[in-house]
């Protein structure tokens, strides 16, 4: 059974738009994080040479993603203090989709019973930031391709999409905290998908 996510607010959109900066400023002023998922299974599957890489097995690489996500809610919801994650369980729906890959109903199920705020916020698409790296070797082509589909899986599910404005860390950090403790999030009850 699923505990109460309501002060669990996601960071989604595509990569190399500031997300996991940003989540580390929230973490830098002592609010609790949850660093993205997808970049620890790749570090730790090129480490060993593992199969469950986008490039090599997308479905393997989604199931990692959503068993790592699934024990990040059950380990941080139901609690008093506010947790910022960079991506939630939709997200694995969204990359899914986004490959054209069968979206298994126990996913389904476990981003229908495990809520966020129904607050998410979004980065959108910001080429002046965006690079590749060793982990994310999508193109800005990708990355936009990214963000829309988790528009549109994040919307489908219920929630209300806050887009951060392209700001200085320090501007955006305090755009979600305003948002947070004022009416742009309120307290709206949690969707379901």
């Amino acid at each position: 059974m699923s505990r109460d996510g309501r002060n669990c607010f996601v960071l989604t959109g595509g990569p190399g738009s500031g997300k996991s900066t940003l989540i580390e400023a929230l973490g830098s002023v002592g609010f609790r994080t949850v660093p993205e998922a997808g970049r620890s299974i790749i570090r730790e599957q090129v480490a060993i040479s593992g199969r469950a890489l986008p490039w090599i097995d997308p479905a393997l690489f989604a199931e990692m993603m959503l068993s790592r996500d699934l024990q990040s809610y059950e380990r941080h919801a139901g609690h008093q203090e506010v947790v910022f994650f960079d991506r939630g369980l939709p997200d694995v729906m969204g990359y899914l989709r986004l490959l054209d890959l069968p979206i298994p109903d126990h996913v389904r199920k476990a981003v229908d019973l495990h809520r966020y705020h129904p607050c998410v916020f979004i980065c959108p698409p910001w080429p002046a930031i965006f690079t590749q790296d060793r982990e994310r070797k999508q193109t800005r082509e990708e990355a936009e391709l990214t963000y829309e589909a988790m528009i549109r899986v994040y919307s489908d599910c219920g929630y209300r999409l806050i887009e951060v404005p392209r700001a200085v860390v320090d501007d955006r950090r305090q755009f979600i905290l305003d948002a947070i403790s004022g009416a742009l999030c309120g307290s709206a009850p949690i969707p379901r998908c």
